[in-house]
This record gives structure tokens, C-alpha cells and sequence, in this order.
């Protein structure tokens, strides 16, 4: 696939991709006899697991570790595993964050909802 048209079926621009290739976030993409980025079903994985990688708050810098280490062989899966349970970590604790904040947005609005704050608002009124 061209870039034009990986860039249009993961709505990520052809700067981003060409970029993601010259950080290493994503291996080099296969090449035309011409020099022209041919993306394969192995590059279009490797977009897919960074924008969800990405998505979800992982580091550039964790990410390209990880690549170049996967480049390296099998002998670093431990490395890479690692990258991946620390990242996991991350994650976790950030979702935690994220819910201790809705929650107490829930709860927020839950008081509007039943009336709460209009009580709160009278007796502000009444002193």
C-alpha cells in the first residue's frame, strides 16, 4: 500500500507515518525499486499496535526501546516484556486516576440531580 492510502485507512497523516519510521517508533517500511514506501501487512501491524500503544498513553521513548529491541531477536523477549508490564503499570494507575476523578463527578452531578445544591444555595442565601 502507498502512504497515501495507509494514511486514509488509519486516519493518521503521511507525515506521522514518515516520522514514526525516522524515530524508529515503527520498523522501516519496505521500499519500491523507485524509493517509494510499500507498506505490507507486517508495517500496517506495526501502525496498529503504535496509534493503540500511543492511544493509550505509552511513552514514544518506551516504544522505541520496544522496536528496537524487537529488531534485535528473540533473545531480548525478556526486555521487551518488560517494557510491556511497566507500561501496563502506567496504565493501570492512570485509568485508577481517571476513575477516582469520574466518580467524583458522578457524585457531583448525582447532587444536582437530587436536588443537593439547591438546598446548599438557600442556606448560602438565608445567612
Amino acid at each position: 500500500m502507498t502512504i497515501a492510502e495507509v494514511s486514509k485507512r488509519y486516519d493518521i497523516t503521511a507525515d506521522t507515518l514518515r516520522y514514526y519510521e525516522r524515530i524508529g517508533l515503527i520498523p522501516p517500511v519496505p521500499r519500491t525499486k523507485g524509493g517509494i514506501r510499500n507498506y505490507d501487512e507486517d508495517s500496517c501491524r506495526w501502525i496498529e499496535l503504535m496509534k493503540c500503544m500511543r492511544k493509550a498513553g505509552v511513552q514514544i521513548e518506551a516504544l522505541i526501546e520496544y522496536v528496537a529491541l524487537f529488531r534485535k531477536g528473540d533473545e531480548t523477549i525478556e526486555a521487551r516484556k518488560t517494557i510491556l508490564v511497566e507500561q501496563r503499570s502506567q496504565l493501570m494507575d492512570r485509568m485508577a486516576e481517571m476513575q477516582e476523578s469520574l466518580d467524583r463527578l458522578n457524585d457531583k452531578i448525582e447532587r444536582y440531580e437530587t436536588g443537593l445544591m439547591k438546598a446548599e444555595a438557600l442556606l448560602k442565601i438565608s445567612e
